[in-house]
């Protein structure tokens, strides 16, 4: 499910069977890491357009948690907690994150459980057809890690 007025509508109306939030991290850099960044927040977020298609109606997929490079050391940590507390409060059993920014694999013990780290690969060159074969791929990756999570802890 998509974060939307109509998709959430139905999620309120059948949450007991929508246990899963994704939230990709989009990384946002200036001069020298502005090109990394979008190349980042571009395959994260194709990426979890696809994991969000494929799961309908077991996950929401939720609005990009964009953070500067450059911010205080902690302070975006800090906040994505208070993000996964809020989700799981409100009634979320699992909560995962989408990165390709290698800084958050360094993340506190808490987070690292809810969080999935891709190396980016670069889609700026190529054919529609092609990105999105290369999405399929990667998404049947993290539906193992997925599935495996839900059958440990259900």
């Amino acid at each position: 499910m998509n974060w939307n007025g109509k998709e959430v509508e139905t999620y309120l109306k059948e949450k007991k069977y929508i246990d899963t939030a994704i939230i990709p991290l989009l990384p946002l850099g200036f001069g020298e890491d502005m090109k990394t960044s979008a190349a980042q927040g571009e395959f994260i977020s194709l990426l979890a357009m696809h994991l969000e298609h494929q799961f309908k109606g077991r996950l929401m997929l939720f609005p990009s948690f964009t953070y500067l490079k450059t911010e205080e050391e902690g302070s975006a940590e800090k906040r994505l907690q208070e993000w996964r507390s809020s989700m799981i409060d409100s009634g979320f059993q699992y909560v995962f994150f989408l990165t390709s920014d290698s800084d958050w694999r360094f993340a506190s013990d808490e987070l690292e459980r809810s969080l999935m780290w891709l190396p980016s690969i670069p889609l700026d060159n190529m054919d529609e057809k092609y990105k999105h074969s290369i999405m399929e791929d990667q998404v049947k990756q993290l539906l193992n890690v997925i599935v495996k999570k839900w059958q440990s802890e259900g």
